[in-house]
């Protein structure tokens, strides 16, 4: 078993930076994924960003050179600069390893 505590989220206006945090505690295996995914109602939960243990790093189109993902050992950190209001959601943070644990999400909203 795997938790995931997020920290982080809340208000900003537009251009603004935020800093998220997921810290991953429990039977943690040596290879695995990390990631941020955002949900808005109404809509399905979309990829932001993921890092492997290796270091490897993938990004949405919709966040590409504003959002930087990072890892220190089990903490997974999303740096969120120049944020829009379309960035509004509730980011959640997820583990890959022998399953999928997601963190109870955290509410990021951008005002305009």
């Amino acid at each position: 078993q795997v938790q995931l505590v997020e920290s982080g989220g809340g208000l900003v206006e537009a251009g603004g930076s935020l800093r998220l945090s997921c810290a991953a505690s429990g039977s943690i295996p040596s290879t695995n994924a990390m990631g941020w995914y955002r949900q808005t109602p109404g809509n399905q939960r979309e990829l932001v960003a993921v890092i492997s243990s290796g270091g490897t790093t993938t990004y949405s189109d919709s966040v590409k050179g504003r959002f930087t993902i990072s890892r220190a050992e089990n903490t997974l950190y999303l740096q969120m600069n120049s944020l829009k209001p379309e960035d509004t959601a509730v980011y959640y943070c997820r583990f890959i390893g022998d399953g999928v644990y997601w963190g109870q999400g955290t509410q990021v909203t951008v005002s305009s």
